[in-house]
């Protein structure tokens, strides 16, 4: 009997779809549908399996797929047929919490569409070149809040939720300037306490200081 050797590259795709099965992310880390062409399709494949049922696992086109919904949203994890099912659950409960949380709960299709950064960060951070990286949601969130809050990064997580770059972009200008005016007056020799002007000979000012 032939034994696969075991492999880091466990994920071989990350899939988001609507309701109607249409793609809202897709991530592929091999070259098992290399065209887009052959990804849709599998996709709308996938779909039509999985959709109503309440299985939370499938042999699908020789992959093993796990999956599940949330109200108008459809997450999927795909491994190649041998792969352990636990693990690849793992990352599928990782990227779902690390959502919610970031979503406050509320892990639906407009909420996601409006937070496509957030989405990006987290699966970065969850898998890398289909290596497993991460599966705790709370080391998630806090890495993508870190990564978000950088002035180049389009978003900042805050308490109210994602604000834009533009007011990120303020926030950080305000406090370049804050931390320029406490070095000048670092630098810059104090003024004098009280100066008064004196009018000598030759129409020369002479400054001095009052006591």
């Amino acid at each position: 009997m032939f034994l696969q050797e075991p492999s880091l590259y466990t994920v071989k795709a990350i899939l988001i779809l609507d309701n109607d099965g249409d793609r809202l992310f897709a991530k592929y880390y091999d070259d098992t549908y290399p065209s887009v062409k052959e990804q849709k399709a599998f996709e709308k494949n996938i779909f039509n399996k999985t959709h109503r049922t309440d299985s939370e696992i499938a042999l699908l086109e020789g992959l093993t797929v796990v999956y599940k919904s949330s109200i108008d949203l459809y997450f999927y994890v795909i491994g190649s047929s041998y792969e352990n099912e636990l693990m690849l659950m793992a990352v599928l409960n990782c990227l779902f919490d690390s959502l919610s949380q970031m979503l406050r709960k509320n892990v639906e299709k407009r909420a996601l569409l409006e937070n496509m950064e957030g989405l990006f960060l987290a699966v970065d951070e969850i898998v890398d070149g289909g290596v497993i990286l991460e599966s705790d949601p709370q080391q998630v969130v806090h890495r993508v809040a870190l990564r978000g809050s950088h002035p180049s990064s389009p978003y900042v997580q805050q308490r109210g939720g994602l604000l834009p770059s533009a007011q990120v972009g303020m926030e950080w200008q305000g406090l370049c300037i804050f931390a320029s005016q406490q070095l000048l007056s670092f630098l810059l020799p104090c003024p004098l306490p009280l100066e008064e002007e004196q009018l000598i000979g030759g129409g020369q000012i002479c400054r001095g200081t009052v006591t």
